[in-house]
């Protein structure tokens, strides 16, 4: 069944506008997505109408309404995984004080579903609900060594290796040596391979099946995150989490990565 094209278009603008949470002027609009502005006008103005989309009449910029908000309102909070986690994962970042990332799977990608900031100032371009690539992130990295093959496959059959950093894993080999790296470590790097100045270190979150759902990370800039810190310190720390969250999900088992 073929997709409604005004629906179709409607979420399309939806979807570009939650990258650009300043706003985007409508002829950049119209550039990004490939739609004449009088279209664009049209479909802004019911969106408008509907408040999933706001503009700023001084910058004549649109933004996402608080509409879209409301819909989202009810899906992150009755996921178990978050509230169950969320408690524990503000006491690790108390604890060491970087930044906690909680994250799922959803076609292929990393998707942030939580995010505890540190006290200590450094940008990092994550934010709740946004996406980044598996192969180069610990988070993802112990999302696919927790899929079968099968799936496993699927996935990295359709990725694209694009090279972030001088570090960044760049072939389909290099990836499935590293997951099998972590299965038998238990947990996941990512070092200064998806932004150059952060490291992260990453561990698996398991469902009452032994099914990994989830998993969450510490990032902070390399100067702090050293591996004498994570050899130290971090890699410890990270399976004790890793256990309570998910012996409060009803996991029965040991830390060992589903196979």
């Amino acid at each position: 069944m073929s997709n409604v094209q005004s629906l179709e278009r409607a979420l399309t603008i939806l979807n570009k506008l939650s990258e650009y949470p300043d706003g985007i002027q409508i002829t950049r609009l119209s550039e990004q997505i490939g739609l004449t502005k009088g279209t664009l006008h049209r479909l802004l103005a019911t969106l408008s109408n509907m408040n999933y989309v706001t503009k700023d009449e001084e910058t004549d910029k649109y933004k996402l309404g608080l509409q879209v908000l409301f819909l989202s309102r009810n899906l992150l909070n009755n996921t178990d995984v978050v509230t169950v986690s969320k408690p524990f994962l503000e006491k690790l970042s108390r604890e060491v004080n970087e930044t906690i990332h909680l994250c799922t799977e959803d076609r292929g990608e990393v998707v942030y579903i939580d995010k505890i900031e540190s006290s200590q100032t450094i940008r990092m371009y994550s934010r709740i609900g946004s996406r980044a690539p598996m192969y180069c992130t610990g988070v993802g990295k112990i999302l696919l060594s927790g899929m079968t093959p099968e799936a496993r496959d699927t996935i990295i059959s359709n990725m694209t290796f694009i090279p972030k950093t001088p570090s960044t894993i760049t072939s389909k080999e290099e990836l499935l040596e590293e997951i099998e790296r972590v299965k038998s470590q238990g947990y996941a790097l990512d070092d200064a391979e998806n932004e150059e100045i952060l490291r992260c270190i990453a561990a698996p979150i398991f469902d009452h099946k032994g099914k990994i759902i989830a998993s969450f990370s510490i990032s902070g800039p390399r100067n702090r995150i050293t591996m004498e810190v994570i050899n130290d310190t971090l890699i410890e720390k990270m399976k004790q989490y890793s256990l309570v969250i998910s012996r409060n999900l009803g996991y029965t088992g040991s830390l060992e990565i589903q196979k």
